[in-house]
């Protein structure tokens, strides 16, 4: 058994309910690994606007990996790394969304566009873009149009999306510059995630853990396959891996 030292987290789909909330059970569990001194980082997709008070919300005081792993912030928000994408590409991918008819998103380091693009996209720093359809091959048809594009991570945090980082990006990679930080290695890592998104830091962790609800990639690549995100599947890992195991 590794000795767990760090509990990376996904949020949507994994550390939250469909409710957008974190239940009382993965609180409690938390708390207790934090007690114990080991650090807790969410690792998520989401920007740093919509990440932290979750992380304030559980007393976090380590890392946040947001974007993806675009940026790795401290809980004083403290800045450690950033990787963005070029403001001609970002508009590239724009109007490839508007011609394929799909709905997208965008993450700048100031904020986020739903569905809307700014007057200029030279006047932002860009973080990652994202398409959203029902239509498979809609989806398809973007991942082929972005390959030509350049070289890029493409993912996903749903079946029914894409997520565009730089290439090189990843959670897994923020990760490692975490590990670095504190001063452990992957192998003291236990992460938890549902999406392709999550894959590599699910791989490379010490014990890389899918929620019940994950896609079906991820679960084949998981050491272990935990409840449901509405079933305190995160809670039921921690008790499992670190919680009965902290004394060894």
């Amino acid at each position: 058994m590794p000795d767990i030292k760090l509990i990376a987290l996904d949020m949507d789909g994994t550390l939250l309910t469909t409710e957008h909330e974190v239940d009382s059970r993965t609180k409690e569990a938390i708390q207790k690994a934090l007690a114990k001194g080991v650090h807790v980082v969410l690792s998520t997709g989401r920007s740093l606007g919509t990440s932290y008070p979750i992380a304030k919300e559980l007393d976090l005081t380590s890392y946040l990996v947001t974007c993806n792993g675009g940026e790795i912030w401290t809980m004083k928000k403290e800045l450690l790394e950033q990787h963005l994408l070029d403001a001609e590409i970002m508009e590239k991918f724009w109007n490839l969304g508007v011609g394929l008819g799909v709905h997208m998103w965008m993450i700048s380091t100031e904020g986020f566009y739903q569905g809307e693009r700014p007057d200029n996209f030279y006047d932002h720093k860009w973080l990652k873009v994202g398409y959203d359809s029902s239509d498979t091959d809609k989806l398809e048809q973007v991942i082929k149009e972005i390959s030509l594009l350049g070289d890029f991570e493409i993912t996903n945090s749903l079946p029914t999306n894409l997520e565009v980082n730089p290439r090189g990006v990843s959670k897994a990679r923020a990760l490692h510059r975490v590990c670095k930080e504190i001063g452990i290695t992957m192998e003291n890592v236990m992460a938890c995630g549902d999406s392709l998104n999550d894959i590599k830091m699910i791989q490379e962790a010490g014990v890389g853990v899918a929620m019940g609800n994950a896609q079906e990639a991820i679960k084949k690549v998981a050491n272990y396959v935990t409840d449901t995100n509405d079933n305190s599947g995160v809670a039921k890992a921690i008790e499992h891996f670190v919680l009965q195991h902290s004394g060894r």
